[in-house]
Formats: C-alpha cells, structure tokens, sequence
C-alpha cells in the first residue's frame, strides 16, 4: 500500500467549517488554537529559512513549524532536544515498561474532567509503583519512573493510560546500597494492579467530595451521590489493567523507546490514507485480535471529533517525572545512583553516544545521500518571492 500524502492540516482546511456548523460553532479556546496551529505549520503562513546542502548545493525552503504539541508535523525538533537531556540520565541497569489503564467506564468523566482526572492518574500509578516497590517484600527500595500520558487509542477513542519507563532496581532504604530487581521481573502485576485501583478510586471520590467532577451530558445522573457510589463500587469490582511489557535490552533501547512515544500525537500523517467523498481512511491495529493492521473509515467531521477529544488543557504537563528522578533532588540522587552501582557487580556498561534514529540530522538533504541542509537565511511570513530572488541573484551563473 503506497504512503499517502494526505495530512492532518489537510482534513482540518476541508471540513473545519462543517464541524464547527455541527458543534453550533461551541469550540473551546483550545480546540480552536490547536486547529488554527495546525493548517499553518510548516507554510509561508509562518514564514521559514532558506536552506542548501553542504555537499551537493542543493537548494530548499524549510518552513516554520507552529511548535504545538498536538501537531503531527512538529514534534521531532523538541523530541531531539527532551532526548538529550535524558540521555545524561540513564543508568546503566536494565529499564522495564509499565503500563497503567483506565476502565472504560471512567473514559466519559474523564473526559468532561481533564485536568483533575489524568492528575490522578498520574499519582495514583506513580504512588502504587513507588509503594510497591519500597516494600521489603518485593524490593524494598526507593525507585524512579520516568510517566507519560497518552489519551487515545489506535482508533482515536478516548484511551487514557499512562506509560511508565522504570529502572530495575532503587536507593536501599538505607541510602548504602543499590537494590537490583530480579532479572526480567520488576514488580508483581496483581499486586500494582489492585493497588492502583484502590488509590485512583479513592482520589476520584476525594475530587468529588472537594466538587471539582463536573457531570454532564450521558452521566449527569452521576452527580447524584448515591448514583456516583453504586458506580464507584462497580469500579471496585472489575479487575483493572496494569501491563508489563518486556524489558528493554539496555539504555539505548530505552531512549528508542522514549523517541516514539514522549511527543507522539494521537495521529501520525502516515496513518492517513484517503480523504474521500468528506470520508477519512486510516490504518490502525487492533490490539484485540492479534495486533492486525486494519483500515478504518470514519467521516470527516468524526475524523475530527475524536482528534481533538485529545487536546489537553492549556500547560498541562504530560511528561513528569517521580522518586529520585523528580525534579527538587534529581541531580544528587543520579550522582548517588551511580556511585552506589560503580560498587554492585551486576551493573550493566554504561550507555554510549546515542546512535539510534533518535539522533539522525532534522535536515537531512533530499537530494543526496551524505549532505545535511545548513540554513542560509531566513524570512518572515510573506517574504518569500524577496528572499528567493535575493538568492538566486546571488548565486554564480
């Protein structure tokens, strides 16, 4: 199947009208922003730089992007820069993957509750690793995690979860030693998963009693109490999801990792098949049946609705960071970490230069194969035509 050119901007510019006609023009500030954002990245709109290869001499026009993270098209300069930081980070100990679900009995609320409820969840999983893992009987040791939050699915519902990278092993409880979890297992998963839901429906209750749920739509009968603790207590019943996956084979698989899911957006260009008849096609995998790729239809102004159901809440911060990787003491506890695991014989070799595709150049040059695009000058929206000329005058007959 040939790759498709269409874009995300593409649908936005086509049916934005019919989609705003069909919410009564009741867009929220976000939404409108996001959308607004995304038809201009990457054209003159937003003015660009002039660009030429330091081989072949090619000549090219590279655009600005709009820098919001729920462009598809804009995430690869501020993954590279995050990706550097991390790097300085890693130890050398094998990492695990961890990841913590929502029912989907609680997608709806948290929908209608951005902010309070992914903030639980994000405390929730982080406090039932961390708990977990300090009890003597499964490690008995402080340890880091290193949460994202994703909020979709492959096929564009709301699917919030967390995704957690965690190194196997932590601070002793005395601060003397470097406590390794046994090899290819991190924590038990009954456990976490009992203990996550025990904590994420207690915070729920708790914003609830606080009045920060808000309940409308298909579940304002849950602002009644007695119909929200019926609710609550069919939660307590079910058995939630927390998935170990595989652990990674060392700290530049773990940067791999983090390259394709820290600044993902709930859809990549490349899954865009068709825009057909107001009809969008996409490929997506359905995790249900074996991992299969399928194609879905959906139209157009749906196509939308459920993109934009991931936008998140103006500065909200979907990237933290718990135990001693978080911020206030991260710099002396890594110091720590290292000093105590130059002691530990079962300490991995320590990570080199980066030399996975989380490192390849943003400008690679598209006519030849070693040249990388330097930028020669650069031009504000509408400016074009000037900088063009200015160029080509410039250049040797």
């Amino acid at each position: 199947m040939g790759r498709s050119t269409l874009e995300v901007a593409d649908i936005v510019r086509a049916h934005r009208g019919a989609y705003e006609a069909q919410r009564g023009g009741n867009l929220s500030t976000t939404e409108c922003r996001v959308l607004d954002a995304i038809v201009r990245c990457r054209t003159a709109a937003l003015g660009g730089h002039l660009l030429r290869c330091s081989d072949c001499g090619n000549e090219d026009i590279s655009y600005n992007s709009c820098r919001n993270r729920h462009c598809p098209k804009c995430q690869a300069a501020a993954k590279a820069e995050w990706l550097d930081a991390r790097e300085e980070e890693l130890l050398p100990v094998q990492y695990f993957h961890v990841v913590f679900t929502l029912p989907k009995e609680i997608a709806l609320v948290a929908l209608l509750n951005k902010k309070v409820v992914y903030d639980i969840l994000f405390q929730a999983s982080a406090q039932t690793a961390r708990e977990v893992a300090a009890n003597p009987k499964h490690l008995g040791a402080e340890i880091a995690i290193l949460s994202v939050l994703h909020t979709w699915g492959q096929n564009l519902h709301h699917h919030p979860h967390v995704h957690c990278v965690i190194p196997g092993g932590g601070i002793a409880t005395d601060g003397k030693e470097w406590k390794h979890c046994r090899s290819g297992f991190f924590l038990p998963v009954k456990v976490l998963s009992r203990l996550f839901r025990g904590k994420f429906l207690a915070g729920l209750r708790a914003a609830r009693d606080k009045g920060l749920l808000e309940f409308h739509h298909s579940i304002v009968e849950l602002g009644d109490e007695a119909t929200f603790n019926e609710w609550l207590s069919g939660l307590y019943q079910k058995n939630w999801v927390v998935y170990a996956k595989r652990p990674f084979g060392g700290p530049v698989h773990v940067l791999r990792y983090l390259a394709r899911y820290t600044h993902r957006t709930a859809i990549s260009n490349h899954r865009i098949l068709s825009l057909h008849e107001g009809k969008v096609s996409f490929l997506w995998k359905d995790y249900a049946h074996g991992c299969k790729r399928r194609v879905m239809s959906l139209a157009a102004t749906e196509f939308l609705r459920r993109f934009l159901m991931h936008t998140l809440p103006k500065g909200y911060v979907r990237i933290r960071h718990y135990g001693f990787l978080a911020n206030r003491h991260r710099a002396d506890k890594l110091e720590l970490c290292r000093e105590l695991l130059q002691s530990s014989a079962k300490a991995q070799d320590l990570p080199g230069p980066v030399t996975d595709d989380a490192a390849v150049s943003l400008y690679p040059c598209s006519r030849c194969d070693g040249g990388t695009m330097h930028r020669v000058c650069k031009f504000e929206a509408g400016e074009i035509p000037r900088a063009l000329q200015a160029l080509h005058q410039a250049a040797p007959p």
